[in-house]
């Protein structure tokens, strides 16, 4: 039945076109890639295959390869005074720990003697005043025009997320929501910066494609689970950031491993190995593991990051030591 199904598509569409076809209780599902859609070659197609035996059911999805979009010539290019280098960290999906990353690396960054900034572009899910402690203060404006970024355990930083009320949902579209991040990003007043952070949104939508286009990012860090769901994602990620020409400096295995406290015992428990295998197949570099472990969710929830309430600690050395191949 599969092969007769084949023989069916393949006489409106290439070989090269036809990604899958599944077959299941009376349904088919033709799955097309890199093609535009063609809904009356669709419409053709899908009478066809309900003429075969047992089908009740037909769809047909196409897939085409997308180009990022480019600026136009009369948009300009996101200025950042001062700041020298910028990082961003960015993950394909949430709950992966990239907020948790960003803070901690930028702490790392500034014990090894960097002048370090951290912004908070995560628009619909600010993190950062919490994870440093800013969370209750309000922006400053000592001009009116321009704010002043907040200083907390050693780095400067801004966020959406102290400008509104904790519990107030962010409801805005992909151009309000960028505007607002040039906003907050090009009129803080940073000051000398050796690097700045940028905790990124998840995902590959409009403000992802907004920062890597129109600010000159010197590089993305993605931050990715061992486990196969969240590492096709984190592929997503560094092939979006590739077709904007924006170098990938690594991968980072977040929740890598558990090691009991009591015994010593370390348990894989989301896989291993897999974030490390993704970026030998890229062709990046694979920057280092972060063990899964309560302190640094604690540490991040009081406003004091794993870094900064226990420097000494493994779990601080893990991002150290990242810290120290980015530099």
């Amino acid at each position: 039945m599969e092969d007769i199904t084949r023989q069916t598509v393949l006489q409106y569409f290439a070989p090269e076109q036809l990604a899958s076809v599944v077959l299941k209780n009376g349904r088919i599902v033709v799955t097309l890639k890199n093609t535009p859609e063609d809904k009356e070659k669709a419409a053709v197609l899908e009478k066809a295959l309900l003429q075969l035996d047992g089908v009740n059911k037909a769809n047909i999805i196409f897939t085409a390869e997308k180009t990022a979009p480019t600026l136009q010539p009369d948009e300009e290019m996101w200025q950042v005074k001062e700041v020298r280098k910028i990082y961003a960290v960015a993950s394909g999906k949430g709950g992966v720990g990239k907020s948790t990353t960003a803070v901690n690396l930028a702490l790392a960054l500034s014990t090894l003697g960097k002048k370090v900034a951290l912004f908070d572009a995560d628009i619909y899910g600010p993190s950062i005043p919490t994870m440093l402690g800013f969370e209750n203060q309000p922006a400053v404006s000592l001009d009116g025009r321009t704010f002043e970024p907040f200083s907390a355990l050693g780095i400067k930083s801004m966020s959406i997320g102290s400008l509104i009320d904790r519990d107030t949902p962010i409801i805005w579209r992909g151009p309000k929501a960028c505007g607002a991040v040039e906003q907050l990003l090009t009129e803080v007043n940073w000051g000398e910066t050796d690097i700045m952070i940028i905790d990124m949104p998840p995902g590959t939508g409009d403000i992802q494609i907004s920062i890597s286009q129109k600010l000159k990012l010197d590089g993305a860090i993605i931050v990715s689970t061992p486990q196969d769901i969240a590492l096709i994602d984190a592929v997503k990620g560094v092939n979006m950031f590739r077709k904007v020409d924006v170098p990938i400096l690594g991968i980072v295995e977040n929740m890598s491993y558990y090691v009991c406290p009591k015994c010593g015992y370390r348990d894989e428990i989301f896989g291993h190995a897999g974030a490390a295998e993704t970026a030998d197949r890229l062709g990046v570099r694979f920057l280092g593991e972060i063990p899964l472990h309560y302190s640094i969710r604690s540490h991040s929830d009081t406003g004091k990051p794993i870094v900064a309430a226990e420097p000494d600690s493994l779990y601080a050395s893990a991002y150290k030591d990242i810290a120290r191949k980015l530099i």
